[in-house]
């Protein structure tokens, strides 16, 4: 099988389906629907769920929205192989310095601007586990990269979360002509599939409650199948 592609579509107000589609034949391997908000059903979290009947290592295909930094770990260390789509990194000043262009050394501490400073990285605690890096407005003014690297007066701040490398190692990646090739083959054909889901006013789910909606989702999903 040469991809899985998990890719949520929306249903209504209240909810959102999920699904996994084989991308050479168009045929849905699993799908779900689940509420729209919570963290639980972020599309991150559902996409295991999708794939736990499949065997052997994937190539797995998806939008941005699955791109979280534990997803990805939870996948590369299944051996399979990520055609996930990384996310945009934020901008600071429009067309300036993106975090990729600081040097991160998480072991020891430190995080380096691409003008030569260096600053320590803190514990900045909360749920998240994330570290900062605070370059002072004494680094900051005068610097002749300060254009292209922060607005604030008050000098520039760097965040660092666990498993930023994985995050990193994938926006490489996706600059690799062969990762965008495979993307790019395999993207499109599953499309259609979202598409005809949703057709006909069935982007709006023709029941209420859990247990009909699920039964609902998985019998048009079948009708699907028997079209192909």
């Amino acid at each position: 099988m040469p991809g899985t592609s998990t890719r949520p579509a929306p249903i209504s107000r209240r909810g959102s389906e999920h699904l996994a589609v084989e991308p050479e034949t168009g045929l849905i391997t699993a799908i779900t629907l689940r509420p729209a908000a919570g963290a639980q059903h972020h599309e991150a979290a559902v996409a295991m769920d999708l794939l736990a009947q499949e065997t052997g290592t994937l190539d797995v295909l998806a939008d941005s929205a699955y791109s979280t930094a534990a997803l990805r770990k939870e996948l590369t260390t299944g051996g399979h192989r990520l055609l996930i789509k990384p996310a945009a990194l934020k901008e600071a000043v429009t067309g300036g310095f993106t975090l990729d262009d600081f040097r991160i050394d998480a072991p020891a501490g430190t995080v380096t601007c691409p003008a030569g400073h260096t600053t320590s990285l803190l514990p900045a605690g909360g749920k998240h586990q994330q570290c900062k890096a605070w370059f002072t407005v004494q680094q900051c003014t005068g610097c002749p990269l300060q254009a292209r690297c922060t607005t604030s007066e008050r000098g520039r701040v760097v965040t660092w979360r666990p498993h930023r490398e994985l995050q990193a190692d994938a926006r490489r990646q996706a600059t690799d002509p062969s990762w965008q090739a495979d993307y790019r083959r395999w993207r499109p054909p599953v499309e259609p599939v979202i598409a005809w889901l949703v057709a006909h006013g069935n982007r709006r789910l023709p029941c209420r409650g859990t247990i009909k909606g699920e039964r609902w989702i998985h019998h048009r999903a079948a009708a699907s199948t028997s079209a192909d």
